[in-house]
C-alpha cells in the first residue's frame, strides 16, 4: 500500500473511531452503539427512502421537459410546418436552433441560481414558465410567434437537466449515483415512446376549437407541464441539510455517508469567484465538454428528426404510423440506459462503457447511411437510439464523479451541459435532404466517432495515468504544509481522491 493510501485509510479509521467531529469533519454517528449488520440494514432503509421520494417525481419532471422541447419534431409532421407557412427547410430548422441558443446561454448560471433559491423554488418556477412558454406555441400563427415561444422555453428550461444532476450527486455516492442518474435520464427515452403515442391520439382533435391537431400538441403538453409545475412546491425537496422529509438523524446520515466517501455536497459554502476558476482550470471539464457533445448533439437531432425519418423510409406511411413507429427505438434506449447505468456503478468503469456503446450507435448510423432497405433502416434507427440515450447519463454522471466540492460540480456540470446543448444548434441544421439524409447521417457519425468514441477513449486513457500517480506518491506534494481545512479544499485535486475510469 502507497504512503497515500495509508494516510487514507488512516483517516478514514479515525473518523469512524471518533464520533464526536464537529460538522467541518464528520458529525457525530448516530449509529455508533449498533453493531454492523444493524448499521447497514439502516443504510439500506435510508437509500429505499431517498429513492422512493426523490427518483419518481424528477423522473416525471424531466419526461414532460424532454416532450415539450421534442415535440416539434411531431407537430411538424401533423402539417406545422405548412399551416404557418414556414419555409422549408430553412425557418423551420430555425425554430430548432433558436431553442438551443436561449438554452446554452443561461445553462451555466443554472445550478448557482439552484443552490441559491433552493430545488423547492427554482424548480417549480421554472416549470411553470416553460409550460407556459409551451402552451403559447398552441395559440401561435407565423414564423415570428413560434420563434418567439421557441426561445422563452429553451430560456425556461435551462435549469431543470443540469440542476437535477447536480442535485442528486448531492445526496448519493459516487459508486450509487450513476444508475439513479440513469433512470432519470431513461425519462427522455420514455418520452419519445409516451410523445409519439400522446401525439397519435392528440392529433386526432384536429379543428376542434378552431385548432390544428399539432396546436393541440403544444396546448395540452404545456399545460400537464404548468399542473406539474405548481405540484413540485410541494414534492421537490431540498438538499440533504435542509430536507423536511427526513428526520435529524437521517439528515446526519445522509451527510456521513458523502463525507466519507469523499464529498463535500451536503454542506453549506458561500460562493465565490474561486470555484469559476478552478472548473476552468480542470482540464477533466474541457475534455468532459468534447465527450458530451459528442452525444449530445446527436440526441437531439435523432429526437427531433426522428418521426420525418420514419416518414421517408419508403413504406407507405401515415403520419399517425409515423409517430407510433417512433415508439420501440425510444422504449429499448430506455431500458439500455437504466442497464448500462447499474452495470457502470457496479464496475466503475464509466469510459469503457462508453466506448462500447458509442460503437453501436455508429453501427446504426452506418446503416442508415448505406442502406435503401426500410428494414434495414428501421434496425438502424434502433442502434442508433441505443448508442446515444446510455452514454448521456453516463458522461454526467463520470463528470459528476470526478469534480469534488458543490459550486466547483456546479460550474463544471452547467459548462459541459451547456457546451453539449449549444451544439444543438448542428443537430437543427443536417436534416435537410430527405429521404436519405446522407448529410446528416454522416455528421451523426462523425460526432459519435470523433468526440464521443475518441474523448472517451482519451479521458479513460487520462484518468488511469492520474491514478497511477496518485497511487506512487507523486502527487502527495500538494497536501505538504497544509492544515485539514486546506487539504479539505483541494476537493478532487487531494492525493488520495482516485478518479472513476
Amino acid at each position: 500500500m502507497s504512503d497515500v493510501e495509508k494516510r487514507s485509510a488512516s483517516r478514514d479509521s479515525s473518523k469512524e473511531a471518533n464520533h464526536v467531529e464537529t460538522f467541518d469533519g464528520l458529525p457525530p454517528d448516530p449509529d455508533a452503539h449498533l453493531s454492523q449488520e444493524e448499521r447497514d440494514k439502516i443504510d439500506a432503509k435510508l437509500i429505499r427512502k431517498l429513492d422512493w421520494i426523490l427518483i419518481p417525481w424528477l423522473c416525471i419532471l424531466y419526461l414532460l421537459a424532454f416532450l415539450d422541447r421534442t415535440n416539434i419534431g411531431n407537430a411538424k409532421v401533423a402539417n406545422l410546418p405548412q399551416d404557418l407557412h414556414l419555409r422549408l427547410p430553412d425557418q423551420y430548422n430555425e425554430t430548432l436552433t433558436i431553442f438551443f441558443i436561449s438554452y446554452s446561454l443561461f445553462e451555466p448560471l443554472t445550478n448557482v441560481l439552484l443552490k441559491k433559491l433552493r430545488p423547492s423554488v427554482f424548480i417549480p418556477i421554472i416549470m411553470v414558465l416553460w409550460g407556459a412558454s409551451m402552451t403559447g406555441m398552441g395559440f401561435v400563427y407565423n414564423y415570428s410567434g413560434i420563434m418567439a415561444a421557441r426561445w422563452f422555453l429553451g430560456l425556461a428550461e435551462a435549469g431543470l437537466f443540469p440542476g437535477v444532476n447536480y442535485y442528486l450527486s448531492c445526496w448519493y455516492r459516487r459508486s450509487e449515483f450513476g444508475v439513479r442518474a440513469a433512470i432519470f435520464f431513461s425519462a427522455a427515452a420514455l418520452s419519445g415512446s409516451f410523445g409519439g403515442l400522446l401525439a397519435a391520439a392528440i392529433e386526432l382533435m384536429n379543428g376542434i376549437g378552431g385548432r390544428p391537431g399539432w396546436a393541440w400538441i403544444f396546448i395540452l403538453e404545456g399545460l400537464l407541464t404548468v399542473v406539474f409545475g405548481f405540484a413540485s412546491f410541494w414534492m421537490v425537496h431540498d438538499f440533504p441539510d435542509q430536507a423536511r422529509f427526513l428526520s435529524e438523524e437521517d439528515r446526519i446520515r445522509v451527510v456521513r455517508r458523502l463525507k466519507l466517501d469523499q464529498q463535500s455536497s451536503a454542506e453549506h459554502e458561500e460562493w465565490k469567484m474561486s470555484y469559476l476558476i478552478a472548473g476552468l482550470k480542470d482540464w477533466k471539464m474541457w475534455l468532459g465538454m468534447v465527450i458530451y457533445m459528442g452525444c449530445d448533439m446527436p440526441l437531439y437531432a435523432f429526437s427531433l428528426f426522428l418521426p420525418s425519418i420514419i416518414q421517408e423510409l419508403g413504406w407507405s406511411t401515415t403520419t399517425v404510423r409515423a409517430q407510433l413507429l417512433s415508439v420501440p427505438p425510444y422504449a429499448a434506449a430506455a431500458l439500455l440506459t437504466v442497464v448500462v447505468g447499474f452495470v457502470a456503478d457496479r464496475t466503475r468503469q464509466r469510459g469503457l462503457c462508453n466506448i462500447v456503446i458509442s460503437l453501436v450507435g455508429i453501427a446504426g448510423f452506418l446503416m442508415l447511411l448505406a442502406s435503401t432497405d426500410p428494414r434495414v433502416k428501421y434496425a438502424g434507427t434502433f442502434l442508433g437510439a441505443l448508442g446515444i440515450y446510455p452514454c448521456i447519463s453516463n458522461t454526467i454522471t463520470w463528470m459528476a464523479n470526478n469534480t469534488e466540492g458543490v459550486y466547483k460540480r456546479g460550474v463544471v456540470l452547467g459548462f459541459v451541459i451547456g457546451w453539449g446543448n449549444l451544439n444543438g444548434i448542428v443537430s437543427s441544421n443536417i436534416y435537410f435532404s430527405p429521404p436519405r439524409y446522407l448529410e446528416g447521417h454522416s455528421v451523426m457519425i462523425a460526432y459519435m466517432t470523433l468526440f464521443l468514441f475518441g474523448g472517451s477513449l482519451l479521458m479513460t486513457l487520462l484518468l488511469r495515468l492520474e491514478n497511477k500517480k496518485r497511487r506512487q506518491g507523486k502527487r502527495d506534494y500538494r497536501i505538504e504544509g497544509k492544515s485539514a481545512a486546506e487539504i479539505e479544499a483541494l476537493g478532487d485535486g487531494k492525493p488520495d481522491f482516485m478518479y472513476t475510469v
